[in-house]
C-alpha cells in the first residue's frame, strides 16, 4: 500500500482509504458487527484513511469507528470526519458557535479530545468563499478542537476557490472514470499547492462495481433508489449524476477493455489513485470481501503491474463517445 502526504499536517495516509457513508445504514441496513468487521479487513490491508461525517447513520458511522479504533492501539489511522449538514445548508447556519457545537458531538462520538481532520461538507458556495469561514475553522485549530480542516465540494469552481486558502488541507471532490473535468484544473492545482485530494464516489455508486444490470433493484433507503434524479440531494452524488442505463453501457465497454485478472472496480481506483494531485481513494465497502479487495487494487499502482496509461486512453474514449454530452458543465 503506497502512503502518501497528508497536505502539509506530517502525517502521511493510504493511497486507497475508505469511505464508511454505508456504515451509517444509509445504503440499506449494515449491522455493527460487520461495519467493524470492514473496519478491520480495511486496516489489515493498510489501509490509514477513514473518511466519515457526522450525518452518516446520524452519527452511527462516527460511533462504530470511534469504538473500533479505541481498541486498537497504535492504530495508525487518520479519521477525517465531515460537518455542516446536520441544519439547512444556508450560509446564515454556518457559524463559529455550529462549528463548536458540531465537531464537540463528532469528538463525543469518536471518543476523542482533537480530530484529525474536519471538512465543511458540500457546503454553498457562498460559504466556501467567505473569511469568515476560514476563521471559524482556524479557531478551531488553535483551540485543540481539530487538527486540521478541508473542504467537501460539488463542483470544481468550489474546489479551486477552497484551494486557494493557504490552512485548508485537503478538498474532497469526486472523481472516476465518468467524473474527468477534476482532471483538467482542480488536481494540478491542488498538487502545485500542497492540498491533498481526496476522491470520492470512484466508483460511481456501484456503476463502476461491474456487478449491476439494466433490472438491478436497490433498497427503498437506500439513496441509489431515492436520488437519482436528485430528489433527496445533489444528484452528482447518486452515480456520479450519470444516466444509470447509460453508465451501465459504459461500464460494460471499460470491463471488456481490461485483461484477464483485472476487475473493472480494481482498475478504476488504481486509475483515480494513479492521477497526479490524487492523495487518497476512499471507495466504500459494506463486506469484507469489498474492502479487502478495494485495498489489493494498490497492487495494480506498482510499475509493470498494469498497465494504467493504457487503460486511461480507453477511459476518455468511452466518456468521450458515451457521457461527455449528458454531464452537467458544473461537473
Amino acid at each position: 500500500m503506497q502512503h502518501r502526504p497528508l497536505g502539509r499536517t506530517g502525517r502521511a495516509v493510504s493511497a486507497i482509504g475508505l469511505g464508511t457513508w454505508q456504515l451509517g445504514a444509509d445504503w440499506g441496513d449494515v449491522s455493527e458487527a460487520d461495519a467493524r468487521a470492514v473496519l478491520a479487513a480495511s486496516a489489515d490491508s493498510g489501509v490509514t484513511l477513514f473518511d466519515t461525517a457526522d450525518v452518516y447513520g446520524d452519527g452511527r458511522s462516527e460511533t462504530i469507528i470511534g469504538g473500533f479504533l479505541a481498541e486498537r492501539a497504535g492504530h495508525g489511522i487518520t479519521v477525517a470526519t465531515k460537518m455542516g449538514r446536520r441544519m439547512a445548508q444556508e450560509p446564515a447556519n454556518y457559524t463559529s458557535e455550529n462549528f463548536r457545537a458540531w465537531t464537540e458531538r463528532s469528538r463525543r462520538n469518536l471518543g476523542v479530545d482533537t480530530l484529525d481532520l474536519v471538512q465543511l461538507h458540500c457546503p454553498p458556495t457562498e460559504v466556501i468563499e467567505a473569511d469568515a469561514t476560514y476563521d471559524a475553522l482556524d479557531a478551531l485549530v488553535a483551540s485543540g478542537a481539530i487538527a486540521a480542516y478541508g473542504v467537501s465540494v460539488e463542483t470544481c469552481a468550489q474546489a479551486l476557490a477552497a484551494i486557494a486558502r493557504p490552512h485548508v488541507t485537503n478538498v474532497q471532490i469526486i472523481v472516476n472514470p465518468f467524473r474527468l473535468k477534476p482532471l483538467d484544473e482542480v488536481l494540478p492545482a491542488a498538487a502545485d499547492a500542497g492540498v491533498a485530494i481526496f476522491a470520492r464516489v470512484p466508483l460511481a455508486s456501484g456503476l463502476l462495481s461491474g456487478k449491476y444490470t439494466a433490472t438491478t433493484a436497490f433498497a427503498a433507503d437506500d439513496h441509489r433508489s431515492f436520488n437519482r434524479h436528485g430528489e433527496a440531494f445533489d444528484r452528482g452524488e447518486t452515480f456520479s449524476g450519470v444516466d444509470y442505463e447509460t453508465g451501465i453501457a459504459a461500464a460494460a465497454e471499460l470491463a471488456a477493455a481490461l485483461p484477464e485478472g483485472v476487475s473493472l472496480p480494481a482498475a478504476s481506483l488504481a486509475w483515480v489513485a494513479s492521477r497526479r494531485g490524487v492523495t487518497s481513494v476512499i471507495p466504500g465497502a459494506r463486506t469484507v470481501a469489498q474492502a479487502t479487495a478495494n485495498a489489493d487494487a494498490a497492487a495494480f499502482l506498482e510499475p509493470g503491474a498494469f498497465d494504467l496509461d493504457a487503460f486511461d486512453a480507453v477511459v476518455r474514449d468511452v466518456y468521450n463517445r458515451s457521457l461527455r454530452a449528458d454531464i452537467h458543465p458544473l461537473w
